[in-house]
């Protein structure tokens, strides 16, 4: 495609005033007054004759096979001109669906003999494909009075995938925090329900756990070490409805509980412990089975990434009386949804007392910021006093439900959208430690 730019415009309507005094005071004169429009137009087509041609323009847009929902990656475009390039090249990277750029999705370049590149930062915002790439880009000639425009789509797709990057990168520092002080040890040989041996006793150590008689008998404190049981149960339960697609601070909820989900499962199979995922919304969705073997955490990713966004209401009775009637041996199950309406509520704690009576249950919920907000921010009319009534009675009301989870004898973790994953590693550390799984 090529048009005028804005210089020939201008410079042909400076042509008009002069085309119409001509007529007026010589009207036999009128055709002198279209020179400058006419020497405008040649100009342009001289302009667009020398401009270098599409045909010698070649575009290639790199992106990764993968990335991770919420986390930016680059998309690389580079240009070659087969012959002189132009002085600089205009370029607009069309945004996929469910992506943002980070710093825009246009830029100027300056191409180095016939060749110039730049990298977009793009950040995925839910996860799925990203599939076809569409590139806008125009340039001058070297007059400056045309412009010529052309639309690359570059084949290939890219798979966002839940957050493992938090995994990669916060898992291995999470495992040497426990790790450190001998703490992994204290886990699987301090606080268990199995004796195993007598110990000196050591600064840090819970002194219910001394032998006196032993200390008596040897002239210095020890105290009894217990195993903790190892090969644990830990069923990831991900609520997969309406709700849980809203977003908190552009993320979906339901992406952030499965990049906290993964990042426990990571820790769980270094500490032998074994795991499964399950997602739900009006009724179960995905099922894996148990796997112990820490090599086994790339088959969780691809059964995670499987828990599609859902706009249905969620099911707490259906999908948690099947879990518990697939799970027969006594497990954690950790269940990570949201609630809003009492309705809701009362399922899920009824659903929660019946799984109570053969499973430990984990109900982990992101604090709703939005909410709190509104509660807390200072009304300047009436509509504000409104909305801040409202949005008190129903933290109030959830403030409630896990409450009355918490009698049922539910561990409940609420936390915000930043640390949820660390609350959720750290509660399930303390009742390992507790031997309470």
């Amino acid at each position: 495609m090529i048009y005028p730019t804005r210089r020939a415009l201008i410079a042909a309507a400076a042509g008009l005033p002069l085309a119409l005094c001509i007529a007026v005071l010589w009207p036999g004169a009128w055709a002198a007054g279209l020179l400058l429009p006419v020497a405008v137009a040649a100009l342009m087509a001289i302009d667009a004759i020398i401009t270098p041609s599409r045909r010698t323009l070649s575009v290639d847009v790199a992106m990764p096979e993968t990335v991770s929902v919420g986390h930016a990656f680059d998309a690389v475009v580079t240009l070659r001109f087969a012959g002189k390039a132009p002085d600089t090249v205009e370029l607009s990277l069309g945004l996929p669906q469910h992506a943002e750029a980070v710093d825009g999705a246009s830029r100027t370049l300056t191409p180095s003999v016939s060749e110039a590149s730049a990298a977009l930062a793009l950040r995925p915002q839910r996860r799925g494909l990203i599939a076809g790439r569409r590139v806008w880009l125009r340039w001058t000639g070297p007059m400056g009075l045309c412009w010529k425009q052309m639309v690359h789509d570059a084949d290939g797709e890219t798979a966002v995938l839940p957050d493992i990057e938090t995994a990669r990168r916060n898992g291995p520092r999470m495992f040497d925090r426990v790790q450190h002080n001998g703490m992994v040890t204290q886990m699987l040989r301090g606080e268990g329900s199995d004796f195993d041996s007598l110990v000196e006793f050591r600064p840090g150590m819970d002194r219910r756990a001394i032998d006196w008689k032993h200390s008596a008998r040897h002239h210095a404190l020890h105290a009894r070490e217990y195993r903790t049981e190892r090969n644990n149960q830990i069923v990831f339960a991900i609520d997969a409805g309406r709700q849980m697609t809203d977003p908190v601070a552009g993320m979906p909820r339901i992406d952030r509980a499965v990049s906290a989900a993964l990042l426990n499962a990571w820790l769980a199979l270094r500490l032998g412990d074994r795991v499964a995922f399950f997602g739900f919304d009006a009724r179960p969705r995905v099922t894996s089975g148990f796997v112990g073997d820490p090599s086994a955490f790339a088959q969780l990713q691809q059964v995670a990434a499987r828990i599609d966004y859902s706009g249905q209401e969620t099911n707490y009775t259906l999908a948690l009386s099947e879990l518990s009637g697939r799970v027969h041996r006594r497990s954690l199950i950790v269940l990570m949804t949201e609630f809003t309406d009492a309705i809701a509520a009362g399922f899920l704690l009824r659903s929660a007392a019946q799984i109570m009576r053969r499973h430990v249950l984990m109900v982990v919920v992101l604090r709703d910021e939005e909410l709190e907000s509104m509660a807390g921010a200072r009304p300047d009319t009436a509509d504000d006093i409104a909305r801040a009534v409202t949005a008190d009675a129903l933290l109030r009301e959830r403030l409630l439900v896990l409450t009355q989870l918490r009698q049922l004898g539910v561990e409940v973790v609420e936390a915000g959208h930043e640390n949820v994953a660390e609350r959720l590693v750290e509660a399930y550390l303390v009742m390992k430690r507790e031997n309470r799984l």
